[in-house]
């Protein structure tokens, strides 16, 4: 379980570090766009490049909510089976939708790549050159690295010692 765990903490770090990339490329070029468009300086990649970030920035929140049990989740069944005292069925509850999730994540992601196929036909030219057919390619990779971490916290749901198994989610 252990190398469960560092690829759980790599992966956590990673979204974690490429979320506050995007959020501070967002901000910065917004802003700057704002102010230079007050002296008739207009950045034509800009609007299109923050757009994408911002969502490529909602993947990488997706990944970092995943992994602190912020995601899909039965709270009111969850709750109440905590109330009554029924840990383990609460715990079952906690696996099936992990895995119920990690398989939603897998169809996603083949639908995504269809899509991302198609939008390759009729690719337009978006900012520096890149067309959108490769800019869809957020979704397949959002969509993977949230599936990776749902499979990944499932696994780590049998570990008795992993806070996964108590909600908690980020392995450090």
């Amino acid at each position: 379980m252990g190398i469960l765990k560092k690829i759980d903490y790599s992966i956590d770090r990673f979204a974690s570090f490429l979320l506050v990339l995007c959020v501070l490329a967002v901000l910065f070029c917004s802003s700057s766009a704002i102010i230079l468009r007050w002296f008739h300086i207009n950045l034509y990649w800009v609007d299109p490049f923050v757009r994408h970030t911002v969502f490529l920035s909602a993947f990488l929140g997706g990944v970092v909510a995943t992994g602190r049990s912020n995601h899909i989740s039965i709270d009111l069944i969850s709750k109440l089976l905590e109330l009554k005292q029924k840990e383990h069925a609460r715990i079952i509850i906690h696996r099936i939708v992990l895995i119920s999730s990690a398989l939603i994540m897998l169809w996603l992601f083949k639908a995504s790549i269809g899509f991302m196929q198609s939008e390759m036909e009729f690719s337009k030219v978006e900012f520096w050159g890149i067309g959108s057919g490769f800019l869809v390619g957020i979704i397949p990779f959002g969509v993977t690295l949230i599936g990776i971490r749902f499979f990944v916290l499932f696994l780590l749901s049998f570990d008795k010692d992993a806070p996964a198994l108590h909600g908690v989610g980020v392995v450090k």
